[in-house]
């Protein structure tokens, strides 16, 4: 079985099973087996694959039919430029979150503290690290989640902390410039509707909020008054159709305890690359 082959055939079966991106698909599968970057694979066509990297090649083939993320099969997503290992223990970064990233390099100052909440594969808090003069901490409420992205951080030779807690409760009152997340946001309504990469391999609790998909903004918002210094920045990835209620609690905006009312100045919202409304921003304060 020669590498171009070898391609041709797992191409032709990704094909039947009607996964997308077939050949690009099989180059990500076949260069993982192989151990190999992919120009290798147009250099080197008539080479014989060993019996193991058949093996594997076979075993990766076989899993993607089946529905198991590509990024989870390889261990690898790239994401800002840089590449960060994953596991069924983390979300997959989307290349939407980069948005987030972005907005977030334009509003950190140096000695900035800033935290990254739900922070997954450590993704959106290891870019910033490396993009910003800030001072990273990154939470959360997953204990695996937290051992991958330390692991990434550690790779990739950022300086963030990771804090195991649910949301910002290990943070302190009014300690922290800028607040960034990418929360869960998917109605558990819409389970059956996703895809099933997504619906059977990604982790829940960092997909889904709620009955609403609203639950978890509706939290962190009010405890981004809490942790946030006054003029300090939130900033959140949008769910689909979540803009117009996500605006609507920055704007009813009650604290917790609702002898303070939350004030939100300077919303912003950033769209993606369809056009679609991808994040939100806003500058917080508060009055008696």
């Amino acid at each position: 079985m020669t590498i171009l082959t070898a391609l041709l055939q797992g191409t032709k079966l990704l094909e039947e099973e009607a996964i997308p991106a077939p050949r690009l698909t099989a180059e990500v599968l076949l260069t993982h087996a192989l151990q190999r970057e992919r120009a290798y694979l147009y250099a080197h066509p008539e080479e014989e694959l060993s019996e193991i990297a058949w093996i594997h090649y076979g075993r990766y083939l076989h899993e993607r039919i089946k529905g198991k993320p590509t990024q989870y099969i390889t261990g690898r997503q790239e994401f800002y430029g840089r590449d960060f290992r994953v596991t069924p223990d983390v979300l997959i970064p989307r290349p939407e979150t980069e948005h987030l990233v972005e907005a977030a390099i334009a509003r950190i100052h140096p000695r900035d503290l800033v935290v990254d909440v739900g922070t997954g594969s450590g993704a959106i808090a290891i870019s910033l690290a490396l993009e910003t003069p800030g001072h990273l901490f990154a939470t959360d409420i997953s204990t695996a989640a937290l051992r991958v992205a330390e692991a990434n951080g550690q790779r990739l030779s950022s300086h963030v902390s990771f804090l195991a807690c649910d949301l910002v409760d290990a943070l302190r009152d009014q300690s922290i410039n800028v607040l960034v997340s990418n929360p869960p946001y998917v109605p558990r309504t819409d389970q059956p509707s996703l895809q099933r990469e997504v619906r059977d391999y990604e982790p829940h609790v960092a997909l889904f909020a709620g009955p609403t998909g609203l639950e978890i903004y509706e939290r962190l918002i009010v405890e981004a008054i809490r942790v946030l210094r006054p003029h300090g920045w939130l900033l959140l990835e949008l769910g689909y159709n979540s803009l117009d209620p996500v605006r609507a609690i920055l704007e009813s905006g009650l604290s917790r305890d609702q002898r303070e009312r939350s004030i939100w100045t300077d919303i912003d919202v950033v769209p993606d690359l369809a056009g679609f409304p991808r994040i939100i921003a806003a500058r917080a304060s508060t009055t008696s």
